[in-house]
């Protein structure tokens, strides 16, 4: 029936919509960012200012 086709057309897009939301933010909250660890002690020996 062509009259339904509207809504077919709109339930792929929300499911489209909803996968890709999903798939985003798997990806986003599965990223582990380990950052550098700064020693500090190391830092101030190697800042050595002459003034």
């Amino acid at each position: 029936m062509p009259q339904m086709a509207p809504m077919s057309w709109v339930l792929l897009m929300l499911i489209f919509v909803l996968s890709f939301m999903i798939f985003n933010s798997m990806n986003y909250f599965n990223f582990k960012y380990n950052p550098k660890t700064i020693n500090f002690k190391k830092m101030k020996k190697t800042m050595n200012w002459k003034w």
